[in-house]
């Protein structure tokens, strides 16, 4: 046991970079990587200059580039959409408005991947700094991107993936009988009519992955000179930090390298 205890004084720190999605996902985010400087590890945080929540912090080193937006013009799109998520109405309404909102808030974390995918100066910061990973959101496939290009394992953090597509990524088992969609009212104990209807919801996921993620899947491929998709991208995570606490979800296969974390949000009250 002693000399078990010696030799992990003699683990080397690693270098960790960040790349985040904005908004309560960085919130989330922030309480994994706030201790990893306190235990010897070096993080570098890659972020835009306009943003709701990521900001310089003691804990980490900072790295931004401009954007073609400003603060104002974020803010008062992000607040409607916030609106339209919580307005009463018909469910067939409120999902029309919802996917309105959701180009339009879409459009901004487009524009910020591109935008750090063409600055030459960053990306060859990135390149010269010898890291071990890569942290970031695959809501947002920019993190995946850069992992991919600088020939980085990645760890991905997130709730999940609207259309099921981390689902895909991983090969995970996603019966329709037994795992509820989202906006269904389901549990996983259905009869053969929600069974039914949980399936027509997965329908028009097929649509919403392609609308949501192709612009990445273009931006991917004229970045790394090759024809790639984000679901290729994504097949490549080797860890999925998975925000599910099964106290408060229902049960779902997940696969080896899906890791349950619920609760790490909750942290500050």
């Amino acid at each position: 046991v002693l000399l078990l205890l010696s030799l992990l004084g003699l683990a080397a720190a690693g270098k960790l970079l960040v790349v985040p999605m904005d908004g309560s996902h960085w919130l989330s985010m922030r309480e994994v990587v706030d201790p990893l400087r306190q235990r010897g590890h070096e993080v570098v945080v890659v972020a835009p200059e306009v943003s709701l929540h990521i900001k310089p912090s003691e804990n980490f080193v900072m790295k931004m580039y401009s954007v073609p937006y400003t603060q104002e013009e974020m803010e008062k799109d992000f607040k409607a959409f916030f609106q339209v998520s919580f307005e009463e109405g018909h469910f067939f309404e409120k999902i029309f408005k919802v996917i309105e909102g959701v180009k339009k808030v879409s459009q901004f974390w487009v524009s910020s991947c591109e935008q750090l995918l063409q600055n030459k100066e960053l990306i060859r910061y990135l390149e010269e700094n010898k890291f071990d990973a890569v942290l970031t959101d695959p809501m947002v496939p920019c993190g995946a991107i850069l992992a991919e290009h600088l020939s980085l394992p990645s760890v991905y953090f997130l709730r999940g993936i609207p259309c099921g597509l981390d689902f895909e990524a991983t090969q995970c088992p996603n019966p329709p009988s037994y795992v509820p969609r989202t906006f269904t009212d389901n549990t996983d104990r259905m009869s053969f009519l929600q069974r039914v209807k949980n399936l027509l919801f997965d329908i028009p996921n097929v649509f919403l992955c392609n609308f949501a993620f192709q612009p990445y899947s273009k931006l991917a491929s004229e970045f790394l000179k090759r024809e790639v998709t984000v679901q290729d991208l994504l097949r490549k995570g080797s860890v999925w930090l998975l925000r599910l606490e099964f106290v408060l979800d229902y049960p779902r296969p997940l696969m080896p390298n899906i890791i349950p974390i619920g609760g790490v949000n909750c942290a500050h009250k």
